[in-house]
């Protein structure tokens, strides 16, 4: 599926001519290019080995992007853009020309403005020794009185754990826009994750990202893929970074994956925040590290992109420091306390205003909230979450001789037997003791971060909004229900749901399938998301195995969305599949999940 960056301009005009239907620069696109004959400003010989893309839509603009593949990297390149309403691009609206060097590592971005809300446009980009890109597709948003917003929600594409099959889904579905929220790379070298027996293909570079020109290669690698570059081409993106655009459970002051020598991760930060915003199609400010922002879809829609990860996100809290002294008990209250502090922010209290006031003011029907981490509420008996944080711990420690594979082997052997005597006790006994207090399992997504989520989840019901979160990260697919919560942490569904989340399956990053053992067993699989939605009260929907995306479609009536799988990332011949449908209905009393039969 992939294709090698650096294409002579013979085999890359030749691929043009398949897909594009032009092997010459295009006349919209000579009367780009200035009268400039310096050589130093004009490579001669150039190619377009990344492919086109566009993103950040608004009713009267969008972000067009390309990079140029250059043989000279000392130079700089002139090139040629154009935007039509036709895929001919015979009725011009936009062009202009630009300059691009090393400094930006040669990519070029062009925010295009003056356009016509709701509106199809094509795009394509040239240089003076006729190179050209294929035709871009993209879509500015709609005004006014809106029927329908379709959104494709994607995150977690690890190049190396298999082909991007779902990318190729993404392209030819009929989403308007795709809503990408994060883990668009992953900072890992050859071999480290997924080890070398699940490698399906190499990254570049073959180390792990750690310097500017790392990051740079990890983005040019990935862009490659044909996959990636159809929806890119066909699709306008808006985006989101997670963790692993930098290094793997990021929060502003470090992360689980960097180590004192590997060097500043200020520095490394940095970085990986420059090589994000050169290659993504995004709305760059004059601060890139902040990349929160809205977008409105008429009166239907107002989605709000968060960053819960690099900027404000205080480093979560660890269970290992709340245990009753030799045991495996969390003190509760300690653990309560510092759970419940206030000064302790998922964003920051910039974004968390932000974010506030992008909802609140708003009167669309839908307010949504794309971001990278679980709303809803995964608590589990702590008898489990113990032995959970012991699979962890030996999985972090590395499993590499047969006496650590065995141990590992025990440990989910006894997971699941843990799971069926709980499952199994919630049917018969569900006041049992062991269900009371459940602790959450993730402390790095909202659930570790109770203030924040209680802000936003208590404005939402307060001033009677429609909510929607659109979440990511976990590689495994989720919907809940979003209840608000007292002080003391009780959940109040009395008070009625304040909405919904929709979180989607990975591209091809691992789930539970790997995590807890139970690999391709449907069985066991089946019984691991029967035990899951049966432990966790406010969780309606959990697939715990496969790979893929989300369509979800707003209109007035109701928000539904779709997930669907692709039935193989280790082949580039595969089949997708729909196989959930859950919708909600807008309005007090109603903001609750059901689920749609499928059409066969």
């Amino acid at each position: 599926m992939s294709n090698r960056a650096d294409l002579s301009r013979r085999s890359f005009l030749k691929s043009v001519a398949a897909g594009a239907g032009a092997v010459s620069v295009p006349a919209a696109l000579t009367g780009c290019f200035g009268d400039d004959d310096d050589d130093k400003r004009d490579l001669t010989v150039f190619v377009f080995g990344h492919g086109v893309a566009s993103g950040d839509p608004l009713a009267d603009a969008v972000i067009i992007w390309t990079r140029v593949t250059p043989s000279d990297t000392g130079a700089e390149a002139q090139v040629g853009w154009v935007v039509a309403t036709d895929e001919a691009m015979s009725n011009v609206v936009a062009s202009g020309s630009v300059y691009t060097d090393s400094r930006r590592d040669f990519t070029v971005k062009v925010d295009v403005t003056g356009l016509n809300a709701d509106t199809l446009y094509y795009y394509q980009f040239a240089g003076k020794d006729g190179a050209v890109t294929p035709v871009g597709q993209t879509r500015t948003l709609p005004v006014g009185s809106v029927d329908s917003v379709k959104l494709a929600v994607c995150s977690c594409a690890n190049l190396p754990a298999g082909y991007f099959n779902v990318y190729n889904e993404i392209a030819n579905s009929d989403a308007d826009v795709v809503v990408h929220l994060g883990d668009y790379i992953y900072e890992y070298g050859a071999n480290e994750y997924p080890p070398a027996a699940a490698q399906v293909r190499d990254p570049d570079p073959l180390v792990e990202t750690l310097t500017l020109t790392h990051y740079r290669a990890r983005y040019a690698k990935y862009r490659t893929d044909t996959a990636l570059q159809l929806a890119h081409q066909k699709k306008p993106f808006i985006c989101v970074w997670d963790d692993h655009e930098l290094a793997n459970d990021t929060w502003k002051g470090g992360a689980e994956n960097h180590d004192e020598d590997e060097g500043s991760f200020e520095e490394r930060r940095a970085a990986a925040i420059q090589a994000y915003h050169e290659w993504l199609p995004i709305r760059s400010g004059s601060d890139t590290a902040k990349i929160w922002r809205a977008f409105e879809f008429g009166n239907l829609v107002n989605l709000t992109m968060l960053d819960t990860r690099m900027y404000a996100r205080d480093k979560p809290l660890d269970y290992k420091n709340y245990l009753v002294p030799g045991t495996t008990d969390i003190d509760a209250d300690a653990f309560a306390a510092a759970l419940g502090e206030q000064s302790r922010g998922l964003l920051g209290s910039e974004q968390q205003q932000f974010a506030i006031g992008s909802i609140f003011n708003n009167n669309a029907t839908w307010q949504v909230l794309g971001q990278q981490v679980l709303m809803g509420r995964i608590t589990i008996p702590q008898t489990l979450l113990a032995l959970l944080g012991e699979l962890t711990e030996m999985l972090e420690a590395g499993i590499s001789t047969e006496a650590q594979q065995q141990a590992l082997l025990a440990q989910q052997g006894k997971i699941e037997a843990k799971l069926i005597e709980l499952y199994n006790l919630k049917g018969t006994d569900p006041d049992n003791a062991v269900f009371v207090k459940p602790a959450p399992y993730n402390l790095d997504a909202w659930d570790g971060y109770f203030p924040a989520r209680e802000q936003i989840l208590r404005r939402a019901q307060y001033f009677n909004k429609n909510l929607v979160v659109l979440a990511g990260d976990s590689h495994n697919a989720w919907a809940s229900d979003l209840y608000t919560a007292n002080d003391s942490g009780e959940v109040q569904h009395a008070a009625g749901s304040v909405g919904v989340e929709f979180a989607t399956s990975s591209v091809t990053s691992p789930g539970f399938e790997t995590y807890v053992g139970f690999g391709t067993d449907a069985v066991k699989q089946a019984q691991f998301e029967a035990a899951v939605t049966t432990l966790v009260d406010d969780l309606k929907y959990f697939n715990a195995a496969q790979r893929g995306y989300m369509l979800v479609e707003f209109t007035p009536a109701k928000s539904s969305c779709e997930w669907i799988y692709v039935d193989t990332i280790t082949s580039e011949t595969y089949t997708a599949s729909v196989q959930k449908k859950m919708e909600v209905k807008p309005g007090q009393g109603k903001r609750t999940l059901t689920n749609v039969p499928l059409v066969s």
